[in-house]
């Protein structure tokens, strides 16, 4: 049973690839749109780039991951793809599995051109072990965010619309471009509340290959996270098939 569920699994990411990650458009909402948006402050402060970089890595795997994520699983509902799936038979939550994996392939594709053309031409050298884990962990957690906010609405473009809230508070305020450390208290109770603050963290922990608690408290909370988005969204997902 468990090999015919993981099969599954490999088509449904093998077809979503070929559907909707490889694509322009999502290759470029993954992958231009975080480095237009650091680019604009490297210009302003060139001399602070390197310190930007978690920022943009955290940024491409936001982006890459819910690029087509918050919309997949409803276009296929219209259609009535996913009813077809089921009749193979496979289970929702194996469904869901699928959408949340080929979504992270497709993120850590992206995050990795990012992460090797950063640290190729600033000179970085992370930590792997600790930038492996966080990059791992942050591609599940925001593929299964994009799945969640997919099924808790009816219409693709209402997910998009409700996905774009999380996603640009989060720019601002987890500590993309602006330390988390130098907020007002109000502001930076609500930044420890996004899953994005703690990637970040991860992040800079890993480049600054120093071994710390702090790094493995950003990445219990990474995996609280996971559980907190990916069970509600196979939940959620079982209830439309009802």
């Amino acid at each position: 049973m468990w090999f015919d569920n993981l099969r599954a699994i490999y088509y449904i990411v093998l077809k979503d690839m070929r559907t909707y990650y490889l694509k322009p458009p999502a290759v470029s909402w993954g992958v231009v749109f975080p480095f237009a948006w650091i680019l604009a402050f490297y210009l302003r402060n060139p001399q602070d780039f390197t310190q930007l970089v978690p920022g943009l890595i955290a940024m491409t795997i936001l982006f890459s991951t819910t690029a087509a994520e918050a919309v997949v699983i409803n276009f296929e509902l219209r259609l009535g793809s996913l009813e077809r799936l089921l009749l193979a038979p496979i289970g929702s939550s194996t469904v869901l599995l699928g959408k949340v994996l080929g979504g992270s392939i497709f993120g850590l594709m992206m995050v990795t051109i990012v992460t090797f053309s950063s640290c190729f031409i600033l000179k970085l050298s992370p930590n792997i072990f600790y930038l492996t884990l966080t990059l791992i962990l942050s591609l599940l957690v925001f593929s299964s965010l994009g799945a969640l906010l997919c099924v808790l609405v009816k219409e693709a473009f209402e997910a998009q619309t409700l996905l774009n809230l999380p996603r640009f508070l989060m720019i601002f305020l987890s500590g993309v471009v602006y330390p988390v450390s130098a907020m007002p208290d109000k502001l930076r109770y609500l930044a420890h509340t996004m899953p994005l603050t703690y990637t970040i963290g991860g992040l800079q922990w890993s480049f600054s290959r120093i071994c710390s608690r702090v790094f493995f408290i950003d990445i219990v909370a990474l995996v609280g996270f996971l559980v907190l988005f990916i069970f509600p969204a196979m939940k959620l997902l079982r209830r439309r098939f009802e």
